[in-house]
Parts: C-alpha cells; structure tokens; sequence
C-alpha cells in the first residue's frame, strides 16, 4: 500500500461535522494521482516499487536527521533509487548508511522552534508539508496524529518513500492538495503548523482564515514566514521575483503581520524568533542539484537578494484561535 489513507478517512468519516469534507479530500486527493496530471509520476512510482529489500531494526524520529537503522540488500542500489526523486528539499534523513542531505537543514528551523511547542498528544495539521520532515519530528515529540497537506506530487511520493523506512502503522498522514481545501468551522486540529506558504499566497488574509477554520476553539497558530524589518505596518511587495523567485506576493513587518492575525480572529500573539536565512541553512547538495540561496544572493553584499531587496529574514509566531 502507498498511501495510509484509507485509516484517516475512515476516522474522519465516523463524524458527521467531518464526513463532508472527508469526501472532498478523499476525492481530490485520488483525482491528484490521475497519471494524466503529471508526466513524472509513472517514473516516480517506479522509483517506490524499486526500493528493494531491507530490515529495519530501529527508527529514531527525534534526531537532527530522521533516521532508521537495520541492514539494506543492496545500499548503493536504494541510493540510486532514491536519487530518482530529486529534488530533495527538507530533511535531513539517515536511510541505513544513506545521507540525505537536502537542500534545507530543516532540524535548524525545528531546533529554534521546537522549545516553544507543546505537542504531546495533539493533533496537528501541517500546511505546506514538503516530504514531511516536519511531521515525523512533531510525531517524536509526541502528537497523536499529525496531517500534512502539500499539492505537489513529489513531495507526496518522496513522503510515500520514506514512510516505508519509518513504520506504515504511524499516524502520520500527507495528502496532495492545498489549504484551499479547508471548510469554514472545520474546528478539527489542536495545533495548525504553516511554515514557508504565507508570501506565496496572493491572499494572505485568506490563507490566514482558513488554518483559523482548521483549528478547535483556543487551538495553537504556528506560522513562519518571510518579513521585513521595520517598527510601522508595512509590508513588501516584490516588482517582479524576490530571490529569484516569482511566487512571492507579501512581506509584511511584524508589526503588520500580528495586526493582520489579530484581524483575523487570532490572539495572544507571540514572536518565538526571528532569524536570518543563511547559506549554511539553505544551499545546494547532492539531493538537490539546482540553484539555492547562495546563487539568490547579491555575491557582493549577502544582506541583499540579486533584485536589491533585503535578503531573507524569517519569523516564527504562535498565536491562539479565539
């Protein structure tokens, strides 16, 4: 089986107030693997029925680089095997004796965050998930079930992969399809996570609302996203690309972006860091050969994007609904 889908829908679907929205995500997440939608999926699927023989003999979801140990058929094999599915952004995975260095080190922005969390026993809803690194560090923290939603296609497969190595029975659930996909008053979710999706919304009030509707009464908001300095309600909004790239819309202050959760409907605001993005956090490797901050970058001045814009500088905030 690829997907453990079927566990999560058949809960959601025992309640009334979700069985609705279970269809819908049932439906859109079958029609996503449609081998119409993507020209790579045949390839990718390919690459999930290869992975060969293995033995896992211990899983470790609480190290820096997620990780199972026990003995593999053949190491250089699943590593050409798992090279199939690049590019490999968040991470990093320990696979046997296989590093996955991917183009995040991801347990940096897990390490600044992870003391402000309270996660035991919680279910949590990952919008924006990737692979799903992020998931299996919140499992290791102790949530209860953790759900992930991220649209695109390989991310879903790479997490199909990797669920293989760190157990099939966990509660630890990525769906291909977007927050758009969140019914008003959901009220599902102790903890919502969104990190890295909101400056590529057009809409960010609207992004804002919907993980609002995700979350019970007095449930936890954990946003990171791209600012701006500045004390005023500002917000930056790029001609063109901002580090290279196109789908960037809103770069508020923090000024601006507690006022517009408050807006929102969320409160108890709280800053929980703010920190610059280095090259050491985001680069080029092995795992994801394309360009990556360092090539963003003006080569002269690191405190600028190549467009002239200031370099990237992200904020972690938790915020309460109602």
């Amino acid at each position: 089986m690829m997907f453990n889908w079927e566990e999560l829908f058949d809960d959601l679907k025992a309640s009334p107030r979700t069985r609705s929205w279970c269809e819908e995500l049932e439906k859109e997440s079958l029609e996503a693997f449609q081998p119409d939608n993507n020209g790579n999926l045949a390839r990718w699927q390919a690459a999930f029925h290869a992975l060969g023989e293995f033995q896992v003999e211990q899983v470790s979801l609480s190290a820096d680089a997620v990780t199972c140990k026990g003995e593999v058929n053949d190491s250089k094999e699943l590593k050409k095997t798992l090279l199939q599915l690049k590019p490999w952004r968040k991470g990093p995975f320990q696979l046997f004796d296989i590093f996955i260095d991917t183009e995040w080190r991801s347990n940096l922005k897990w390490d600044r965050l992870s003391p402000h969390l309270e996660l035991s026993d919680k279910d949590v809803l990952d919008v924006g998930c990737g692979n799903g690194y992020y998931g299996w560090r919140m499992l290791g923290a102790g949530a209860r079930r953790v759900v992930g939603l991220d649209p695109y296609l390989l991310y879903v497969m790479q997490f199909a992969v990797l669920r293989r190595f760190f157990g099939e029975e966990l509660r630890h659930y990525v769906l291909p399809v977007g927050d758009t996909i969140i019914c008003p008053n959901l009220r599902l979710f102790d903890i919502v996570f969104s990190m890295g999706v909101l400056y590529h919304r057009r809409s960010p009030i609207e992004h804002l609302q919907s993980l609002g509707h995700a979350l019970k009464l007095g449930g936890e908001l954990v946003l990171e996203t791209l600012i701006i300095e500045g004390e005023n309600h500002e917000v930056l909004l790029p001609v063109d690309r901002y580090a290279q790239m196109k789908n960037v819309w809103f770069l508020p202050t923090l000024a601006l972006l507690e006022r517009m959760l408050e807006r929102c409907g969320f409160s108890d605001v709280r800053v929980l860091d703010v920190s610059p993005t280095t090259v050491e956090e985001q680069r080029s490797t092995e795992w994801m050969t394309f360009e990556s901050l360092p090539d963003f970058l003006d080569p002269k001045d690191h405190t600028k994007t190549v467009e002239g814009y200031p370099a990237p500088l992200r904020a972690v905030v938790k915020a309460r609904k109602g």
